[in-house]
């Protein structure tokens, strides 16, 4: 039997809220174990506001989720003990619970006892100040796990687990988060060629057919090199090592046209070259949908695509779909590598 886990993030925010509500409406599959990793008191707070009666077993040890059947279970690290996580607050404590339940995520993960990964969402800066100094669970997982942050792609996408067939962007980014005027001395070959694999790989594990499209990063793909030349010396020939190594895909195109037939559906996925390439379409037609997994871990890894929500934790007027879909996506890939 496959056991996932579902780290709590930063408790004074959507986290516990949207873990409870999604096992109120759901329930539990007959044919899976759930490791929540978190403080015990927020996640019981929301139970209770929800109107659910509480739902999990509380472990003295992460790795007695082996030994139990199908069902909810939880593990408070033990470095959380007395804390208090103020609904709605930004407070240091929120990144340590955080950042603690990722470790142990992390070696559960290393070990085997676990197969997959869902991350709520925490904040950066707490993160930090409580002594992770990590930009964020990306970066957090990569060096944890031995991959390093050069070798693992942010990818999002809209996902609905009740009509899979329905045409949805998918989105992998060559660069995240640098300034724009860095972007183009990232975009390299090599690193264009090492996220169409794990594309690729990604868009096939979910059963999905058709060629990888790929951005150009020049205004009209360079324009056959009149608006820059990173087109022809850079972004071409990767697509064409990719082809030799029997990856389907297509492009250099135009950001400003691809984007309209990839959300028709023509294109299983997009590799755009930087942030707000990518991002600003996908959020725009997949806001409350949209799920974050990180390609190139030893492990699948999703995420709800939003931050802490501070400002509505506790008021119910968050949507939990974007959960949903990290929480079935995640189900779909561990099964695809099991």
């Amino acid at each position: 039997m496959r056991t996932i886990c579902i780290t709590l993030g930063d408790p004074c925010g959507l986290g516990p809220e949207l873990v409870a509500r999604h096992f109120k409406e759901t329930g539990v599959r007959e044919d899976e174990r759930v490791l929540l990793i978190g403080p015990e008191a927020p996640l019981l707070r929301e139970d209770e506001r929800c109107g659910v009666v509480p739902f999990h077993e509380r472990l003295e040890r992460p790795d007695d989720v082996v030994t139990r059947d199908a069902g909810v279970y939880l593990y408070e690290p033990p470095q959380l003990a007395g804390l208090e996580f103020p609904l709605g607050e930004q407070r240091v404590e929120g990144g340590k619970a955080a950042g603690e339940s990722m470790e142990v995520a992390v070696a559960l993960l290393r070990s085997g006892t676990v197969q997959g990964l869902l991350t709520c969402p925490l904040n950066k800066a707490m993160l930090q100040l409580a002594g992770f100094d990590f930009p964020g669970h990306t970066e957090f997982l990569a060096e944890r796990l031995g991959v390093g942050a050069d070798k693992v792609c942010m990818h999002l996408c809209g996902h609905d687990p009740e009509n899979l067939s329905a045409p949805k962007l998918r989105v992998s980014l060559v660069t995240t988060h640098p300034a724009l005027r860095d972007v183009p001395g990232l975009v390299t070959r090599e690193r264009i060629l090492h996220c169409l694999r794990l594309t690729d790989a990604f868009v096939r594990a979910m059963g999905f057919a058709g060629p990888v499209a790929v951005c150009g990063l020049n205004p009209h793909a360079g324009e056959s090199g009149r608006i820059g030349d990173e087109e022809a010396l850079t972004v071409e020939p990767a697509i064409e090592e990719a082809r030799r190594e029997g990856l389907d895909v297509a492009g250099p195109i135009p950001a400003d046209t691809l984007f309209h037939f990839a959300a028709k559906g023509d294109y299983p996925a997009v590799l755009a070259m930087y942030h707000d390439q990518g991002l600003g379409p996908l959020k725009l037609l997949h806001f409350s949908e949209a799920v974050n997994v990180t390609l190139g871990l030893p492990c699948p890894r999703t995420s709800p695509d939003h931050g802490t929500g501070y400002d509505i934790a506790g008021t119910g007027k968050a949507s939990i779909k974007s959960f949903q879909a990290a929480y079935d996506m995640l189900r779909r890939l561990v099964a695809a590598g099991s």
